[in-house]
């Protein structure tokens, strides 16, 4: 669809050929500021759908929030691999809600998080500082919330902090 092709095509073609180091999006703090807005009104126009009330089945969540100290004390990939949990995690509670809403305003604020989320997911399984592939075996810390509401308060904390943090980090070592 559109949007989401469309944040991964710009994620990709900012990839620098050979190694696959995402320096424009790193380097370039515009763009994780403008995926931080566009978090923000996913979040503002999803709390605005008539439906959004309560889930039948409560949402798995990961549990994004972060003690700064302990972050920077972290590698890079052990961080990568981190966000590649939470999002994994995140993209399974919006396809439960997916299931569960039939109001058109909020299956499409879903889907578009949905799009968003997984080419975030996409992007970081595509570079990596350690040998073999990301294995969806992860187990994040994790809580049940009965609201939509607090799948779109999550993907905009993942944004802002981790995802955030982590393109920081990335920049110190790509932006020389």
């Amino acid at each position: 669809s559109p949007p989401g092709l469309l944040l991964l095509t710009s994620f990709l073609l900012h990839v620098e050929e050979g190694c696959a180091s995402p320096t424009r999006l790193v380097c370039d703090n515009r763009l994780i500021q403008k995926y931080i807005g566009e978090a923000k009104d996913m979040e503002k126009r999803g709390g605005q759908c008539q439906a959004l009330l309560a889930l039948s089945c409560p949402a798995v969540l990961p549990l994004v929030d972060f003690s700064l100290q302990q972050w920077k004390s972290k590698s890079n990939e052990t961080k990568r691999q981190e966000i590649l949990c939470d999002l994994a995690l995140l993209l399974g509670a919006v396809v439960g809600a997916q299931g569960q809403v039939t109001e058109e305003c909020g299956a499409r604020q879903l889907s578009q998080l949905y799009q968003h989320a997984n080419s975030f997911l996409l992007l970081l399984q595509t570079f990596s500082w350690e040998a073999g592939p990301w294995e969806p075996g992860c187990s994040p810390r994790s809580m049940e919330q009965p609201h939509i509401t607090s799948i779109f308060l999550t993907y905009r904390q993942l944004v802002q902090g981790k995802l955030r943090f982590f393109f920081h980090d990335l920049a110190k070592d790509l932006c020389k």
